[in-house]
């Protein structure tokens, strides 16, 4: 973190001198800048922000209250505090209607000079991490990410918005492939925690045995294997955020825990005999029914509702398919430049047969499609047909998804059905392919938009000769 600037204009030098030498072994983090001339004072004001100004009142060269005036025309959200040798209520009351911050009378005594400018410094600190996050939400640099202007999805960048600035618990709650991990970074970039890392906890990827060292630490001995101290994410997270993604999943042994340190705000480390206070703001993802979760005694009711401060759900997709068309173009610009394909398009038609098809695996079932699409699909243009061959190759034909067949036998299992098609397409693919190129595999290759190589290798696979095409 960068140095507080803190600036005194005084005329006595001898105390410009003192304080000079005192302050910055009283007060944390700070650069001391003294000036005996109020004028020069500004100048350097002008030149450079200053977090807090000691101002004294009465100067030869220009009164104080008119410093004040002026310094406020320069920089409205600086912090001031006023000294003066003539203290009283009718002075101290002009200074503050003035726009001063506090007032101290000389002659002072250093503890009670310090007090006063550490409320200042904090205030200003605060004042300006506020003016960068109203500046990052003007920017909506945290939605670059986002895609979507339907009326629930304007609903969620509201709250958002709302939320990003407090220290509120949130649980974000959504249906799988919805975007809540998206939800908590955009959460953690708005607010003034952003300066830092968030911190992720991928609640079920741990093994129960490791979850508690993971998540507050252990010292080195507190069990066999624990060679040296480790952190811990709560410590890792402290004057950040730490966000429990598929918290449904938490072990009831750690939910217990962990409410302990959501109530007391401090963490103890495995083995250790001392816990240490921890600044963390605490988020938190699901896509289960806590509420059930609690009935059934696999979720601990307390615990919910420390997370559950504040809800923010992510709409599932069938509530926002007035935005796929937004995001399947999204999705396919993004796949051509990952994959380096020329840039294609989907019809009109493509883009309606995909806002009527069904997405149980919401946005990310729809962000697989649309690579598996790019990378099948030889035109520029993406034509319906295309959407269905993509889909029955993923999904299986319209015949094959039924219960039977037209003779009334049940149908294959699902893998080997699956890779009967998936077959079935690539043959007829790469010969309808070779048959336009006239075995031509290098510009065969670049209609497919997969290398060379890749593209024998599959011809190899299926046994399928380019002479044949001559």
């Amino acid at each position: 973190m960068s140095k507080q600037r803190l600036m005194i204009i005084d005329d006595e030098k001898d105390m410009l001198q003192g304080l000079s030498r005192i302050l910055p072994q009283e007060l944390e983090n700070i650069q001391v800048e003294t000036f005996s001339s109020a004028l020069s004072g500004l100048e350097s004001i002008k030149r450079q922000p200053v977090d807090v100004l000691l101002l004294d009142i009465r100067m030869p060269e220009m009164d104080g209250m008119e410093v004040l005036t002026a310094v406020k025309e320069i920089d409205p959200w600086i912090t001031v505090v006023m000294i003066t040798a003539y203290g009283s209520i009718e002075t101290a009351v002009e200074a503050i209607k003035k726009g001063a911050y506090d007032f101290i009378t000389k002659p002072f005594e250093i503890p009670d000079l310090v007090r006063v400018l550490n409320k200042a410094l904090e205030r200003s600190l605060l004042i300006r991490e506020n003016m960068n996050l109203r500046k990052k939400v003007s920017e909506k640099e945290p939605f670059a990410d986002f895609v979507g202007q339907s009326p629930p999805m304007r609903r969620l960048y509201d709250g958002i918005q709302a939320l990003a600035g407090t220290d509120y618990t949130v649980l974000i709650r959504g249906e799988s492939g919805t975007g809540k991990e998206l939800v908590a970074r955009a959460l953690h970039e708005l607010s003034p925690r952003s300066s830092r890392r968030m911190v992720t906890v991928n609640c079920p990827a741990i093994p129960e045995h490791l979850l508690e060292s993971e998540l507050f630490g252990h010292k080195k001995g507190a069990f066999t294997g624990a060679e040296q101290n480790h952190t811990g994410m709560f410590l890792e997270a402290d004057k950040s955020t730490l966000l429990l993604d598929e918290i449904g999943d938490l072990p009831v042994s750690i939910q217990t825990k962990l409410l302990r340190v959501l109530q007391e705000r401090e963490v103890r480390p495995l083995g250790s005999d001392k816990s240490r206070k921890v600044d963390v703001r605490i988020l938190s993802c699901t896509n289960q029914d806590l509420e059930a979760r609690i009935q059934d005694r696999s979720f601990r009711e307390d615990l919910y509702y420390r997370l559950n401060v504040v809800t923010l759900r992510t709409p599932s997709l069938s509530e926002i398919t007035e935005d796929i068309p937004l995001l399947a173009d999204h999705f396919l610009r993004s796949v051509c430049n990952e994959l380096g394909l020329p840039l294609k398009r989907f019809s009109v038609a493509a883009i309606q047969s995909m806002m009527h098809k069904s997405w149980p695996g919401n946005v990310r079932e729809l962000q697989n499609f649309v690579r598996r699409v790019a990378l099948f699909s030889p035109e520029e243009e993406i034509g319906a047909a295309d959407i269905r061959v993509a889909q029955d190759s993923l999904y299986g034909s319209a015949e094959s998804r039924q219960d039977q067949d037209s003779n009334g036998k049940a149908v294959k299992p699902y893998q080997q059905a699956k890779e009967e098609l998936l077959e079935n397409f690539t043959r007829e693919y790469i010969t309808r392919l070779l048959g336009q190129t006239e075995g031509n595999v290098t510009r065969a290759s670049d209609i497919a938009g997969i290398s060379r190589t890749a593209l024998q290798k599959i011809m190899r696979r299926y046994e399928i000769r380019s002479e044949d095409y001559r």
